[in-house]
């Protein structure tokens, strides 16, 4: 799978979107940012939060956005991977299905 592409395609039907349901797009996003701005977690741990349930959820377009987002706030490898550990833990063997394409994502988006 080439995440940076999966990335761009998902960015471009959400500014679709966007143009479309202006006010729904923006409270979604007014939603996103309250939620995983820093608190008593940071947004590293949010975001990782975020992934393990992108993961459990079997969301693909969900688990590059949150793998991106968490490089971006600083996680490494061994984050995402116990990240997958635990939504494995709660999802079975699909989450480990998708646990792998989230480290897939984590090594093509962070190289």
């Amino acid at each position: 799978m080439d995440w940076k592409a999966e990335i761009a395609t998902i960015k471009a039907e959400m500014g679709d979107y966007a143009k479309c349901q202006e006010a729904s797009y923006q409270g979604f996003g007014a939603l996103h940012g309250a939620s995983l701005a820093p608190g008593a977690l940071s947004t590293k741990e949010k975001e990782l939060i975020a992934l393990a349930i992108g993961i459990a959820r079997q969301c693909s377009y969900c688990i590059g956005l949150h793998v991106q987002a968490c490089i971006a706030a600083g996680a490494n490898r061994a984050e995402i991977e116990e990240t997958v550990n635990v939504s494995v833990l709660m999802g079975g063997g699909p989450s480990m299905m998708y646990g792998v394409k989230a480290l897939e994502a984590f090594d093509q988006l962070s190289a």
